[in-house]
């Protein structure tokens, strides 16, 4: 089944994953981390304004969805939220960076989107990143 997710989904998914890639030790997110990745001024496409409750919404339909995982961590009286993206849709590294950066930034070249997934993947060359983005494309829906 095709899944359609709506602007505030797709931006949540893509911060938890960029967050995820960049950022793994502060990984999973707060509900606050989790806005405030959204929020973010720098390299966001467009740049947007949620709150807490419009997020908390997005999560709670990718959760009802598969794509998110509420993690209650020992010690820690916060909720947090994990992506499942890339185990709900056997995605590899590359696919990630990618669909994150693209998600997160809109339509780019190849080579734009290898600079500016370089803190979260490693594509060895143009051609790396074109695969990745044929195997995406080349993609059924469930």
């Amino acid at each position: 089944m095709p899944y359609e997710l709506g602007p505030i989904e797709l931006r949540t998914l893509g911060a938890l994953i960029e967050k995820d890639l960049a950022t793994p030790e502060y990984y999973p997110l707060s509900l606050n981390a989790l806005t405030n990745a959204c929020n973010q001024k720098s390299n966001r496409d467009p740049v947007v304004a949620f709150d807490d409750t419009s997020v908390r919404h997005a999560l709670e339909s990718l959760r009802d969805d598969g794509f998110v995982v509420f993690v209650s961590e020992s010690g820690s009286r916060v909720l947090k939220f994990r992506h499942r993206l890339s185990e709900r849709l056997n995605l590899s590294l590359g696919e990630l960076a990618a669909l994150s950066v693209l998600i997160l930034r809109g339509p780019q070249t190849v080579g734009e989107l290898r600079t500016r997934t370089a803190n979260l993947h490693n594509f060895a060359d143009l051609d790396a990143v074109q695969h990745a983005l044929d195997k995406l494309a080349a993609r059924e829906p469930d």
